[in-house]
């Protein structure tokens, strides 16, 4: 047993190790434009041979007729496309390093209701999987509590920082809750055919815990209504922004039956309600738009959720949404890829229906309106963060997309991740010349 645990901290601390000679670039200062370049701004536009002019990490000046001011740093993008930074909207990122490796998993709470848990202290900004991202054109991510009915606070962080507090872009804005799944349970679940002792009904006891939730929203509505309080309730405090639309409801739901009872909430607290999963949301589109619920499509990658719906309904779902005029964003939640594949999801959608730009803004202006960051970033417009992302080629398609630089507020930062210093390391040992 000694053995044992003596092997876990000994693999625990060689994979919590920062990122060696990967640090985070300092704020900008002076000035940087962007010349020659294919600009994809991220709202349906495509600008030829234009031109971005950064300045205090802020984009001031975009088009093909741009001045470059006198001194500023130079980036020919010329042949390249320029892109805005591409959003995760629901991961795991620096809550999970190896999900295989208890010691590394700081996502999951005791208990059913959890509102008052806050995943961005436990943002651990040195994980290896950050600078991965980075260099597949991921700059921000929402990183998401996990566990229970309600599982906690998410916040948006962006991909360049020291701690979890410069990583922080917009914290505690999103409530997450897990939908009960109200279907039968396969064999080996508790009250499963396998199972000895009396069935459970799964409607009824997944009602049971939808009223359990409602319960305690009122009880947090009526707690909130009050401006003060003898004692402090940190799991009602927590919801607050609920009642007063600062804060979003994330229900994480797939089927259609799922998402109906979803929509009750929306009816009964009046809450900003966002689909996490909407595997079968193609078949109540018209019903999401009417009470105005947007959705991330979790992965679009896999089977459908029944064995109804034709093999290729999850490619085509996004398609679906746009022409319901539904409000989506487009996510990986792969345990393998963990966000990597992002853009290839969005590619696949450009092959199903969605136009190129179209795809391409389920994944940046999309994501950054479902998030509630659309005024700071999701698009290349004057005002806005300088997140962009410069590619040799079409960033939705995998055979031609390379990440050549990346700017997070301003800032170039560094694109080296532990897979390229592998590649790199394997490379010299083995005399090989080619790229692979």
């Amino acid at each position: 047993m000694k053995r044992i645990f003596f092997y876990t901290a000994l693999l625990f601390s060689f994979i919590t190790q920062a990122q060696e000679t990967v640090y985070p670039t300092p704020a900008q200062t002076g000035s940087t434009v962007i010349t020659n370049a294919t600009v994809h701004v991220g709202n349906g536009q495509v600008l030829q041979g234009a031109s971005i002019v950064i300045k205090g990490g802020k984009i001031v000046a975009i088009g093909i007729n741009v001045t470059a001011p006198a001194g500023a740093t130079r980036v020919d993008a010329s042949g390249k496309h320029v892109y805005p930074g591409l959003i995760l909207p629901v991961s795991t990122l620096g809550l999970v390093e190896i999900n295989s490796v208890r010691a590394t998993v700081d996502a999951v709470e005791i208990g059913e209701l959890n509102p008052n848990i806050r995943s961005i202290v436990a943002y651990n900004t040195d994980s290896k999987i950050i600078n991965t991202l980075r260099s597949s054109g991921i700059l921000l991510a929402n990183v998401v509590p996990q566990g229970g009915l309600l599982s906690g606070a998410s916040s948006v962080v962006q991909l360049d920082a020291w701690n979890w507090e410069d990583a922080a872009y917009k914290t505690d804005a999103g409530i997450h809750l897990n939908m009960p799944l109200m279907l039968p349970r396969p064999p080996g679940f508790r009250g499963g055919p396998a199972q000895q002792g009396p069935a459970v009904d799964p409607v009824k006891q997944g009602l049971e815990q939808v009223d359990k939730l409602k319960s305690f929203l009122k009880e947090a509505q009526a707690y909130n209504s009050v401006t003060e309080h003898e004692e402090t309730n940190l799991k009602f405090a927590a919801v607050k922004g609920l009642f007063n639309k600062s804060q979003k409801l994330y229900i994480h739901a797939n089927t259609v039956k799922q998402m109906l009872v979803a929509l009750d909430f929306v009816k009964e607290f009046g809450c900003d309600v966002v689909i996490v999963g909407g595997s079968e949301s193609w078949q109540i589109a018209d019903l999401l738009k009417q009470n105005n619920v947007s959705v991330i499509l979790n992965q679009m990658h896999s089977l459908p959720t029944t064995s109804d719906d034709a093999v290729d309904q999850p490619y085509k779902t996004p398609a679906v949404l746009q022409k319901a005029g539904v409000l989506f964003a487009i996510n990986d939640e792969d345990g393998q890829t963990r966000g990597r594949n992002l853009s290839y999801n969005a590619g696949t959608a450009s092959a199903y229906g969605l136009t190129k730009e179209e795809a391409l803004q389920a994944i940046t202006l999309n994501a950054a309106k479902v998030l509630g960051v659309a005024d700071k970033t999701g698009s290349l417009e004057v005002g806005k963060d300088a997140n962009i992302v410069i590619s040799t080629g079409d960033i939705l398609d995998m055979s031609t997309s390379t990440i050549t630089d990346a700017f997070i507020q301003g800032r170039k930062i560094n694109l080296d991740d532990k897979q390229k210093q592998l590649n790199e390391r394997y490379k010299h040992k083995y005399g090989l010349k080619a790229p692979f």
